[in-house]
């Protein structure tokens, strides 16, 4: 979750916030963030709206594999 951690800490958003946001403690959102629990579909689009930005955006890497080419 490295994508969405640099998202938050470049709009100046705290994970204090973000646990507000998603009504989860401080130290479940760190867990999220840092990959040890996965954020739950809910999540995700409730994350993605508040950054104005596609689930895909945030949480998946857009690189392409070589099977996908």
């Amino acid at each position: 979750m490295e994508k969405l951690k640099e998202i938050r800490e470049s709009n100046k958003i705290k994970q204090g916030e973000m646990a507000k946001l998603l009504n989860i403690s401080a130290c479940n959102y760190f867990k999220k963030e840092s990959g040890q629990i996965r954020f739950s579909l809910y999540e995700a689009k409730l994350i993605s709206d508040y950054f104005n930005m596609q689930i895909e955006e945030i949480f998946f890497d857009k690189k392409v594999s070589k099977s996908e080419t």
